[in-house]
């Protein structure tokens, strides 16, 4: 039985290496110096540690403005996820749980969208923020992440598996309004999959490139992945090449994420587990 067995574990524990390496590696790269950092193994540790001056170093490096765009991550990701999942739960409760003419048409639109990659969109995105004049400003990233065809299809199945019709008969009989009924009722039972709309999209605009590369020119609005790459991309002027502080500016971006999934994960398992049985 356990020979059976051995090829599904060596596919999950190579699967495991492909996902955990690259994050290792990026862990031992930001304790390197300038000098470690290409001139020895990718893997091998440090003779001397240098995390602390790393991280001092980039926090401070061009007057602070890491600090500048990581605040400008926090507030796309942050007001972008939190928008999204508020709308997503209004549409998704709206769809699932109330019968009106066009919600088999508009259910099956907002799956359709699920399939447009994101990309697809950036272009006409941009024209449409030149043409109201928001292009290089943080709406422009803003409005269209609070847009998730994603979470309104999940919260649409949540609502109709897990939010019973007789405890909204019995608030609505109790003289609720049909908005006390969602805030007061609605959200409780649908928290799980909130949380786990949330985070993931929280994570996608975090992690998002190509939009903010479309829409903004200006340093002081990048989040941190477009700043990072144009340290990146940044030419080395005599012996001041940068690497180590992109690196280290990476792993500082990473740190975020980890502590959302472990803050969330409880609530994002229990979020999948329920709302993907439709009754």
């Amino acid at each position: 039985m356990r020979l059976r067995l051995l090829p599904a574990h060596v596919v999950l524990v190579l699967a495991s290496a492909y996902f955990v390496l690259p994050l290792l590696w990026l862990v031992i790269s930001a304790t390197k110096g300038r000098d470690e950092l290409f001139s020895t193994f990718g893997f091998a540790l440090p003779e001397r540690f240098a995390l602390f001056d790393n991280i001092s170093q980039t926090l401070s490096y061009e007057n602070g403005i890491y600090l500048r765009w990581t605040a400008n991550t926090l507030l796309y990701a942050g007001g972008g996820a939190l928008g999204a999942t508020a709308l997503a739960a209004m549409a998704g409760y709206a769809l699932g749980k109330f019968s009106f003419r066009g919600n088999g048409t508009v259910s099956w639109v907002i799956v359709g969208a699920v399939l447009v990659p994101v990309t697809a969109l950036a272009l006409p995105l941009y024209f449409l923020m030149s043409a109201v004049g928001l292009q290089n400003t943080p709406w422009a990233v803003l409005l269209p992440s609070l847009v998730s065809p994603m979470g309104v299809y999940l919260c649409r199945l949540y609502a109709i598996s897990s939010v019973p019709d007789e405890v909204l008969e019995a608030a609505r009989m109790d003289g609720a309004s049909e908005w006390r009924v969602f805030r007061t009722v609605v959200l409780r039972i649908m928290s799980p999959i909130l949380v786990t709309v949330f985070l993931f999209q929280f994570v996608a605009i975090w992690n998002n490139f190509f939009l903010p590369l479309v829409m903004l020119n200006s340093r002081e609005l990048f989040p941190l992945t477009l700043g990072l790459q144009d340290w990146n991309t940044q030419p080395a002027v005599g012996n001041q090449v940068i690497f180590h502080l992109v690196v280290t500016g990476a792993f500082l971006a990473v740190v975020p994420l980890v502590v959302c999934f472990l803050l969330l994960q409880r609530h994002w398992r229990q979020g999948l587990a329920q709302g993907s049985v439709v009754a």
